[in-house]
């Protein structure tokens, strides 16, 4: 009996043993009735590619098996649509040697109607976050043993400052109160870099939380935590790159695995050279377009070869994993221009042929708006190109706010840039799906931008809430966060959000020490975000707008009964606004209200604007 025993407990450590020869399995598991039922498994384990698996499962096939170079990868192909819930085992064996071993697999059941969840829209106003400097609800996780960045320092504006995604959670009901309908944390998944690990974007595990973060079930815990309040989460993605300490460049899995492989291994990197308008220009070198989208994006972010089809499928995999996972209600994709242009066609169209009523919203930097244009759905380009991405980012609307808004009154200068700028809506496919934002985590907070002017920021934040756009805030302008000591500095414009730690001085979530300034912000934008959130017109109303005149600049939105005027008015003196101008609207004779001081009056012959500033106006009283 003791001998039984003793040989049970030998085959039990054995198994063990020759399990540990799978290091990783990615996806870590999938689900059934999926529309992506051809799932590409990805074994990583010293020497794996030697032995043989087998599936044998009558609901399960095993399509294919491929082998790269290196033999410490295998890549399974499965079909999946027989398959049912529950797990199913994958056999590996080896010729000659009594080692062989099983993995069970498991395949979970998908949340009801999930393949019609809806994405973020025209209705919707996203909260941008940088979560390790919005909020610390978890002190234990600050520090991470066997991660590379081991401190916490608020005084160093490039090191960790210990936010987590409890600290979002545990703030949902501010942010619910504020008016916003989505949130965009940048990315919280495993960034081990050796320094400037906070932000995100040069992640080291595409299927890890990072711990001091928080776990998976801390971010599953977020969406649902948010979508029970309406809110919908959507996540920061990369496809274009890595961090340089990612466990594959330990040990890549082939020899096309990231672009500029073998350079890398020489020990020389190649950057790319940032030339994003290659991907439209007609008469671009091959070594320009080589260098644009295989150039490294920096050299601590090695590229990823998006051509070879075991890692595009992996991508591809990897984004509908997290959406699955989630329950998101959107995906942003950082440097949408960078990576092989194909490849993104393909993994928007992926997801979208799995989600239809999705969001995507890709990050295209720069002004010129045919380059912005090019990337949206249905745009009809003349290389024949189709990107399937939902959404772009109104970079072109932006600096045409700040330039109308900073700049003098003159014929060519000043509101006529912000009407001129929306004008160039001719140019987009789907305009009011194009994502207008005032600032982000890249560039100076927009208080800044507008040299700390407290009522240029309001009519900066007022008019693009109400364009026909989805739109974007960053946290912390509500209380006018400056980076003005270092204009441009990172670090400085992802500050810290007050009362986010234990023992800050100032708490903007429950206002106390908050400037004059700043609660009348804080308050301006809760007003017109609330107001927003209901209001049919701004949703997806019919726009008309009036050239500037004597320093005013008039938009109306439209829709049935309902009518929002905004006024931006530049004067510095009391000026009356003829509004026999406005005949064509139709307010003529009709009560509107100011949605931010609640004052009524009847729209009549003229308008006295007493200050400088914005007046959003409604008829909905």
């Amino acid at each position: 009996m003791k001998e039984i025993k003793f040989f049970l407990i030998l085959m039990f450590l054995g198994l063990n043993i020759y399990a540990q020869k799978i290091d990783k399995i990615e996806p870590p598991y999938w689900w059934v009735d999926m529309n992506h039922n051809q799932l590409e498994i990805m074994i990583y384990g010293k020497d794996i590619a030697k032995y043989k698996p087998t599936i044998a499962n009558e609901t399960i096939q095993l399509v294919e098996v491929k082998n790269t170079e290196n033999d410490n990868y295998l890549f399974l192909t499965v079909d999946l649509s027989k398959a049912t819930v529950g797990n199913f085992t994958i056999d590996f064996a080896r010729a000659g040697k009594r080692n062989n071993f099983s993995y069970n697999y498991e395949l979970k059941q998908r949340k009801e109607n999930s393949k019609n969840r809806k994405g973020f829209d025209s209705s919707d106003v996203i909260y941008l976050i940088t979560p390790d400097r919005f909020a610390n609800a978890d002190t234990s996780n600050d520090v991470v043993k066997g991660l590379r960045e081991t401190k916490v320092n608020r005084k160093d504006d490039y090191g960790r400052h210990g936010g987590d995604l409890k600290g979002i959670t545990n703030h949902l009901n501010y942010i619910n109160e504020m008016g916003f309908t989505a949130i965009w944390p940048t990315p919280v998944l495993t960034n081990d870099m050796k320094n400037s690990s906070y932000h995100g974007y040069a992640m080291t595990d595409l299927y890890e939380v990072d711990p001091r973060f928080g776990t998976l079930e801390d971010y599953i815990t977020l969406s649902k935590k948010a979508n029970e309040k309406g809110i919908k989460l959507i996540m920061d993605q990369v496809e274009n790159h890595i961090g340089g300490e990612h466990w594959w460049m330990k040990d890549l899995p082939s020899s096309n695995w990231v672009n500029y492989q073998k350079e890398y291994v020489e020990g020389n990197t190649v950057i790319t050279n940032h030339r994003r308008t290659i991907n439209q220009d007609s008469y671009a070198s091959k070594a320009d377009s080589k260098l644009m989208n295989e150039g490294w994006f920096v050299s601590s972010m090695p590229d990823l070869n998006q051509k070879n089809p075991l890692l595009a499928k992996y991508l591809i995999q990897n984004s509908i994993w997290w959406i699955e996972t989630l329950d998101l209600g959107g995906i942003r994709q950082d440097t949408y221009p960078y990576p092989d242009k194909e490849f993104m066609s393909n993994w928007a169209g992926a997801i979208m042929a799995e989600y239809p009523n999705f969001s995507i919203v890709g990050e295209e930097w720069s002004t010129n708006p045919l380059l912005v244009a090019y990337w949206q759905k249905d745009a009809e380009n003349k290389d024949g190109y189709r990107s399937n991405l939902t959404s772009s980012m109104d970079f072109p609307m932006q600096k045409a706010i700040v330039d109308g808004l900073n700049e003098d009154e003159t014929w060519g200068t000043g509101l006529v840039k912000i009407y001129e700028g929306l004008a160039n809506d001719f140019s987009y496919a789907d305009p009011e799906n194009i994502m207008i934002f005032p600032d982000n985590h890249d560039m100076s907070r927009i208080y800044t931008q507008l040299g700390e002017d407290a009522s240029k920021t309001k009519m900066a934040l007022g008019y693009l809430l109400t364009l026909p756009r989805i739109s974007q805030i960053y946290y912390g302008t509500e209380v006018l966060i400056s980076d003005a000591a270092k204009p441009g500095d990172h670090g400085l414009i992802r500050t810290d959000f007050p009362g986010g730690w234990k023992g800050d001085k100032v708490n903007a979530f429950t206002g106390e020490g908050l400037s004059k300034n700043q609660a009348e912000m804080q308050s301006f934008l809760k007003n017109v975000l609330n107001y927003r959130k209901n209001s049919e017109a701004i949703h997806n109303g019919k726009t008309i707008h009036f050239g500037p005149e004597k320093g005013v600049y008039v938009l109306f939105r439209i829709k049935n009964d309902e009518i929002v005027t905004v006024i931006l008015n530049k004067n510095q003196k009391e000026i009356n606004l003829d509004l026999t101008r406005f005949i064509e609207i139709g307010l003529n004779g009709k009560k509107v209200k100011n949605i931010n001081t609640s004052e009524e009056f009847t729209w009549n012959n003229s308008l006295k604007l007493n200050d400088k500033g914005i007046y959003i106006l409604t008829t909905k009283l």
